[in-house]
């Protein structure tokens, strides 16, 4: 592979692989971190990448860099929930409660098994259809059915929300 091909796959790739270490570790400054090695490894290994096989080599190189993380740091995973500016008056009571449940989406989200939580996020915050996310993960539609479904289910019990 050359320096031209490897950019074009650098500049397709990035993003995506960046939010899915971003999914799996909940810490953006160490996925933007562990992109760049990801492409560090890819790039040492260039002469032997097939271009049909570029993206499941991104994602699995990703994947072990962040089980290594996860082994040698012992984090526990900590989403970073942005708030939204809303524009109209909010009453200090509404404002309590939406920070409330706000801490407590976080908080639920953080103890799905992380399967399900890099399926979850994939699907609601990039917005991939379950084909994507089996592509990226180089697993089946129904593995991501499935983890999206017990994703959904852990949530539900564990979010006590009267509307």
């Amino acid at each position: 592979m050359e320096l031209l091909e490897f950019k074009q796959v650098f500049d397709r790739h990035y993003d995506a692989v960046k939010n899915f270490l971003y999914y799996k570790l909940a810490d953006v400054d160490l996925a933007e971190d562990l992109v760049q090695e990801v492409f560090m490894k890819a790039w040492e290994k260039r002469d032997s990448i097939r271009m049909d096989t570029v993206q499941n080599l991104l994602y699995t190189i990703a994947n072990h860099l962040a089980i290594n993380h996860f082994k040698s740091a012992r984090k526990r995973f900590e989403f970073k929930w942005k708030d939204q500016q809303q524009t109209t008056f909010e009453s200090p009571e509404y404002v309590m409660e939406k920070d409330e449940f706000a801490s407590k989406l976080q908080e639920v989200i953080g103890a799905l098994p992380e399967k399900q939580r890099v399926v979850f996020l994939m699907n609601r915050i990039d917005d991939l259809t379950y084909k994507e996310i089996a592509d990226r993960l180089d697993i089946s539609v129904k593995a991501v059915e499935k983890r999206m479904h017990e994703a959904l289910e852990f949530l539900l019990k564990r979010i006590e929300h009267k509307i």
